[in-house]
């Protein structure tokens, strides 16, 4: 027969190896979980509405990730890339080009339209 003694400690220590791996367990879902959390955080996104001098409206987006910019303009969506400038930024594609200057001019052309200085729409305060 063994000992009570012996057989305790040999519970225990199997016991003390099922809670170590239940830890080791936990703390690996606990650090997945706040990876992927902290991934969604990247996702940094702009977007402004803007009305022209000729009446036009449109909605720019600007991703972090992404050097386009995305444009919905006369119901349409159009994707511009963005173009070398000497000052501010410039961007174009699909008949639509959109400036950005440093002071934060902004003009765009599009279709056969001569360029129109636009302006950012505020949003009210909810």
């Amino acid at each position: 027969m063994v000992p009570l003694d012996a057989r305790l400690a040999s519970f225990k220590s199997i016991t003390g190896a099922i809670m170590d791996r239940h830890k080791a367990i936990v703390l690996a879902i606990t650090m997945l979980a706040g990876g992927i959390s902290g991934a969604r955080q990247a996702d940094a996104q702009t977007f402004r509405t803007y009305r022209c001098a000729d009446g036009t409206q449109f909605i720019v987006g600007f991703y972090d990730y992404d050097k386009r910019a995305f444009l919905q303009i006369d119901g349409e969506p159009v994707t511009l890339a963005k173009r070398l400038t000497l000052s501010g930024a410039r961007y174009s594609g699909a008949g639509v080009t959109l400036k950005i200057g440093k002071t934060g001019a902004t003009t765009v052309k599009h279709l056969k339209r001569p360029v129109t200085a636009c302006a950012v729409i505020e949003r009210p305060q909810l």
